[in-house]
């Protein structure tokens, strides 16, 4: 009870939510709260964020097999892109859900050098709007979050370059609507500048 009315008093003056938001979790994150997942996103969806991405940062995609009846469950909230191994899958409809299990952003970018190349692209010819093309990920989040005080992954290097990053001190199990408000109303109060 105390809680709901926490989250109405955070709510009250919230007016400038951002469109794209990535939470970057770790594979333990997502092993000991796996849950959360469908539940941070319904959260992004009830407010009326436009889409919303979950890296988990992983060596081994295999180890979180277990976890994917409750990501692949996302669909049933909005438009779910899980992109697992060398797979990409897309189910549901409603607000994007993106979960990427695994995956590198240094790795994206040596991957669209080497389609670059293949396709035999005049060097001379590349520029940043060529490189976006050939990215693995078409998303810029305007705010990335991350939970338990870990150091980020190189997960969308390249596409957050101007996100707004917020680092909450409580771990990915014990995440509540309340800290995610709280991440909210800190991307509110910041004067973006987009590299300027």
């Amino acid at each position: 009870m105390i809680y709901r009315l926490y989250e109405k008093y955070l709510l009250r003056d919230l007016s400038t939510l951002p469109q794209q938001i990535c939470f970057m979790i770790t594979e333990q994150d997502m092993l000991d709260a796996p849950g959360n997942l469908c539940l941070a996103a319904q959260w992004c969806r009830d407010l009326g964020i436009g889409s919303v991405m979950f890296h988990i940062s992983t060596a081994d995609p295999a180890r979180l097999a277990r976890c994917l009846p409750l990501i692949r469950a996302v669909s049933s909230i909005g438009r779910l892109t899980l992109h697992y191994r060398d797979e990409k899958e897309v189910s549901g409809e409603g607000m994007h859900v993106t979960v990427a299990i695994g995956k590198s952003g240094r790795e994206e970018i040596a991957c669209c050098v080497r389609r670059m190349a293949e396709d035999g692209i005049d060097p001379a010819s590349v520029d940043e709007d060529l490189l976006e093309s050939y990215l693995t990920f078409d998303y810029e989040p305007d705010l990335v979050i991350k939970t338990g005080g870990d150091h980020l992954t190189d997960f969308l290097i390249w596409q957050s370059v101007y996100s707004e990053l917020f680092f909450l001190d409580v771990n990915w199990a014990l995440l509540r609507k309340v800290d995610f408000i709280r991440a909210l109303r800190d991307f509110q109060s910041r004067a973006r500048r987009f590299g300027r």
